[in-house]
């Protein structure tokens, strides 16, 4: 009964089975992720020496065997191997573009980063030297105003001639 009372309310959350249901979505990541597996597998020497390995097995099976168990004349030039190199390679060329796209979307995503890193960086170097200036100032400013013990000798002794110049000063006894 509690649930027939909530179904009409806004304020409670619905459940699956007031939704509908939508059928999965493939994911673009996952053949952004295929198209760059594939980019980097037809790379190595490996897709390559499996490739030649391949074709040489094909014209050797269509030359070598009885004509019975040939499937692709070496009369003709081997057309059925050509046709299925040339799907490969119209195949692999976009796979390869989108996956360099990918690269250069993620090379871009990491160079305005590093641009932003870099005007952080300027900007806590130059606020760093501002305050370095600063306390320079400011420890000037001391060092002009502090008296050292030195100092303060110089100072007294002045003092102390200037009262034994003045007339009628008392004569301090040597």
């Amino acid at each position: 009964m509690a649930r027939a009372a909530d179904r009409g309310r806004l304020d409670a959350p619905r459940g699956r089975t007031g939704m509908r249901s939508r059928p999965a979505q493939p994911s673009r990541d996952r053949f952004g992720r295929f198209t760059e597996w594939v980019a980097r597998a037809m790379g190595t020497p490996a897709f390559l020496a499996m490739l030649t390995i391949f074709c040489i097995v094909w014209i050797a099976w269509n030359t070598m065997m009885p004509d019975a168990l040939r499937f692709d004349s070496a009369a003709n030039g081997f057309t059925a191997l050509t046709l299925m190199l040339s799907l490969q390679a119209s195949y692999a060329a976009p796979l390869i573009l989108l996956a360099q796209n990918r690269q250069d979307d993620r090379d871009r995503v990491q160079i305005e980063q590093d641009r932003q890193r870099a005007e952080r960086n300027l900007a806590d170097t130059e606020y760093l030297a501002r305050e370095i200036v600063a306390l320079r100032m400011a420890m000037t400013e001391l060092s002009e105003g502090v008296m050292t013990r030195e100092t303060l000798r110089q100072e007294l002794k002045a003092l102390l001639e200037q009262l034994e110049d003045r007339p009628g000063a008392a004569q301090t006894p040597s």
